[in-house]
């Protein structure tokens, strides 16, 4: 395992930052600090910039990220009641894959490699 058991547990957080990736990068693989924060930094980027392509991007055993268009349609102010429109948009999509929906369930993140 690369991490310890309960991620964002020093910072009293219950989420895994980008600089807990760069440090157990640091502490584990034996990357300085710099090379772990360019590799976690370059890894998003990546995605993102794929992404904003307009390419879905698959990660084997992990998920799938997608781009969906969402039609244009009316809402509500929850303020006023008044109705407005909502205009047409992209959005990321994440699925996860059936390996890490096992793995969670099971509680084993090896499965899920």
């Amino acid at each position: 395992m690369l991490h310890n058991e309960h991620p964002g547990e020093e910072q009293g957080g219950n989420a895994l930052t980008k600089a807990q990736l760069s440090e157990i990068l640091f502490e584990q693989i034996g990357l300085n600090k710099r090379e772990s924060k360019d590799m976690v930094d370059g890894f998003f980027e990546l995605i993102a910039e794929t992404l904003v392509e307009g390419q879905d991007v698959k990660i084997s055993g992990f998920g799938n990220f997608q781009l969906r268009t969402k039609a244009p349609r009316p809402g509500r102010n929850p303020r006023t009641g008044e109705v407005v429109a909502i205009d047409a948009r992209r959005v990321v999509t994440f699925h996860a894959s059936p390996k890490l929906k096992e793995a969670v369930q099971s509680g084993s993140p090896a499965a899920a490699v």
